[in-house]
């Protein structure tokens, strides 16, 4: 049986911990950044991760992360 592929677009966006939960970059940090908040933009900033329900889904689209 041949190997199972990686969608790519999701491999560019999540990393999957060693812990195994998903981490995600936040939006809205590329472009219209004099009307935000500095609060706001310091906050976008740190990573985030994926809720439970979701991450499995993430997991299933990059079967070889961690």
């Amino acid at each position: 049986m041949g190997k199972i592929k990686t969608h790519k677009a999701t491999a560019k966006r999540f990393t999957v911990t060693g812990s195994g939960r998903v981490k995600i970059n936040h939006t809205d940090r590329r472009h219209k950044l004099g009307i935000k908040a500095s609060k706001r933009k310091m906050h976008l900033r740190k990573a985030g991760y994926l809720s439970e329900s979701m991450a499995p889904t993430v997991k299933k689209l990059m079967p070889y992360a961690k």
